[in-house]
């Protein structure tokens, strides 16, 4: 069964490039967003059952996204991603509730290992179905 998953990601080809990577691998991307603001609207439209957010976007950044979505939804349940060097910021993502990292350039492997794990993790908890 397919899991809604939602792409925050400020660069076209990143979206596109991780889209392809999750269909691939059976997840349903149910929407895309090109910055912070954008992705908290669609969560609240959507309500998917992951989210992919970048760390750096214009508008909203990523950090502030991630604060204003676990705001409105304590559940919610976001993969950050950031390029190399943004360890700090990683790490006040994970302190403010993100699940994992996957940092750019992607490998699918790594993208999916972390997808699959917040999904089995919420699968065990009785968050969503298997």
């Amino acid at each position: 069964m397919a899991k809604n998953v939602l792409i925050c990601d400020d660069a076209a080809f990143m979206r596109m490039m991780i889209k392809d990577i999750l269909t691939k691998n059976g997840y349903n991307v149910v929407g895309e967003a090109e910055n912070g603001a954008k992705g908290v609207e669609k969560y609240g439209e959507l309500k998917p059952d992951l989210v992919l957010m970048d760390i750096t976007m214009p508008e909203m950044d990523g950090l502030q996204a991630l604060k204003a979505i676990k705001g409105s939804d304590a559940d919610a349940k976001v993969i950050m991603c950031s390029a190399m060097g943004q360890q700090a910021m990683v790490i006040e993502s994970i302190q403010n509730g993100a699940k994992d990292f996957i940092v750019k350039p992607f490998q699918a492997d790594r993208v999916i290992e972390a997808v699959k794990k917040v999904i089995d993790q919420m699968i065990e908890e009785g968050e969503i179905d298997a």
